[in-house]
Formats: structure tokens, sequence, C-alpha cells
């Protein structure tokens, strides 16, 4: 062994001396508190270091982590800030330098031209502060958890109360009384959906009769079933679509009830001047074939009554008296 390769390696053994959390792992993934506190350090000595090579050797980094160690070692310390924070340092957090298509093309699925990214007009790349808004302090576990994995935002009282299912979440921003600060949605009309659905959510996606109106329309496909809530996210994806509305524009993008084998399929959603019917037929497949029930919507499925036309004039966001949203 070279003088030099000793040397290096004396050196990591002196220093892995920083880095001995045997429950590292469990630290890591199971508590979820990756954000850096004023204590790191034991005694916070480490706290407003902006060197994390000074005690983390890169080679020592994670080793009980497997999952994340390689894209750590590959990305370098660049890639601290996106879990742990700044530190005390004005350092700015790395969310994309490892969330793109290229590392982590599925962590989210974020491909098309239009983006829950805040970036108004148009769309510019998903930047490292539109990735904080909603996910300040992930324990990056692999697992979704809203009530980990999430921002808390205030709700209508204002206080940060916990999510009892995901669209809490994005109802707090999408209502007309209490938007977030910075965040407030204007220039809309009052029955725009994307304030009005607040209002409008005890009568939103449970398709079929609502408060003894409409009528219940026959055949849902795997778990889905009548007079139940369906997520926000089962039909808009926040990370990247073609389809306008944030509508989804492939079955693994949303549809959450569908089998796994069914939803990665994937099946493709075009939607396009009020023709939602390759939406409307991930989760639908008329039992009893009336109208346009046995035509292709397009997308190699069959299953809904009307394809290739306007869905709106009958079905709205928040109509009780309609068969459906």
């Amino acid at each position: 062994m070279s003088r030099a390769w000793l040397l290096l390696l004396l050196t990591a053994l002196l220093l892995s001396g920083c880095d001995m959390d045997a429950d590292e792992s469990a630290h890591s993934l199971v508590s979820g508190h990756l954000i850096l506190a004023s204590g790191h350090g034991g005694d916070g000595a480490a706290w407003g270091l902006a060197d994390c090579a000074a005690c983390h050797p890169l080679m020592l980094i994670h080793r009980q982590v497997p999952r994340i160690r390689d894209m750590v070692r590959d990305k370098g310390f660049d890639s601290c800030t996106g879990c742990h924070g700044g530190n005390g340092t004005p350092q700015s957090r790395r969310c994309v330098l490892c969330h793109n298509p290229n590392d982590l093309p599925s962590h989210p699925l974020g491909d098309g031209i239009n983006g829950h990214d805040f970036v108004q007009p148009g769309r510019n790349p998903l930047a490292d502060e539109q990735c904080l808004v909603c996910h300040v302090a992930s324990d990056m576990n692999g697992r979704f958890d809203i009530n980990r994995d999430l921002t808390r935002l205030a709700d209508a009282n204002g206080l940060t109360t916990p999510y009892a299912a995901l669209s809490d979440f994005c109802l707090r921003c999408h209502n007309r009384d209490h938007p977030q600060v910075g965040f407030e949605i204007t220039d809309v009309a009052f029955d725009n959906p994307l304030i009005a659905i607040e209002d409008a959510w005890r009568y939103s996606d449970k398709h079929g009769a609502v408060d003894g109106g409409g009528r219940t329309y026959a055949g849902l496909r795997d778990t889905y079933v009548y007079a139940s809530r369906v997520a926000c996210t089962d039909c808009h994806t926040m990370h990247g679509t073609q389809n306008a509305g944030l509508i989804i524009d492939r079955s693994d993008k949303g549809a959450s009830r569908l089998t796994v084998a069914f939803r990665q399929h994937p099946w493709p959603v075009i939607t396009r001047e009020g023709d939602f019917s390759q939406l409307c037929v991930l989760c639908h497949d008329m039992e009893m074939l009336l109208e346009q029930a046995d035509v292709d919507a397009g997308n190699g499925l069959r299953g809904v009554h009307r394809v290739g036309g306007d869905c709106r004039p009958c079905h709205q966001h928040g109509e009780a008296v309609q068969a459906g949203m």
C-alpha cells in the first residue's frame, strides 16, 4: 500500500469518529428528524458549519442506508442540504439535484408541460424552492405519509392541524376564505374550482346519487365505490402532465384505487375541449352497455357512455344534482 493511500485511510479512520451513529438507519428512516437543529454535533459544536466534510467523510456517509448511499456519494456534499437543511448557514437546499428525470425519474413522475410549481406565466423547470413549499421536511424514507412528507399548512382557524386525508392538504390553499399567505388565488370566478372546491367538497367525487338527486352510473373498476370521496390526486397530478388543469396524462400518476397491475400499465390519458372520456374510463366500466360504452375511448379502454364529446354540461365539479362530479 502506497504512503498516500495509507495516509488517506488513517485520515478516514480518525474522522470516522464524527460519523459513528450506530443507529443511523433508524434515525434517518424511522424518526424522520432529518432537518439539523442547533444541537447538531451533540452539544451544538457542529451547528452553523458549512463544511460537512470536516466531520463526515464521503466514503462513510449513510453506510447503513443503502437506498440513498450511492446517490449521496455520486452527488457529493451538495446533496446534504436537500435532506438536512442549511445547518444554521445560508446555504440553499438542493432538491432537484437528485429528484430529476435522470436520477429519480419516478420520484415523482413529473414529465409534461404543465406542473404545480407556482411559476406563472408558462412553465419553467421545477426549482428547489418550489419543492420546499409542499415538502419542507420529508423523511425521505420512500413511503409517503401525508403528515410527515407534506408541509403542515394552517387550516381555516389558523391552526396547523394534522391532515385526515391527502385532499385536506389541497384544500388548505384551494379555498376562498383562508388562503395561505403568499399563495393567494386571485382573478378567478367565484365558482372556479380553484377556490370553490372547499365549498363543493361535500358533493365532489361522490359519483352517483347525492342527497337523493341524480342517478347512479352503473359500473366501477376495482375498489372504487359510489358515495365515496376520491382524492384530488386521483385525477390531478402535481408534478407534471401534458394535460390542462393538471389532469393526469397516464394512469400511474393517479387513480390510486386501481389494482397495481392495471394502474401501472400505464394507460394514457389525453383530454381536450371538455372530452375527459380517457380519464373517466380508467375507473368507470359500465356494466350495462349503453350509448357508446363499447367504443374505445382512444386509450384502449371501453366503458363510458360518451366518447369524444364535452362532458362538462352534465358533469361539473361539486354539482349536487348531477350523476357525478
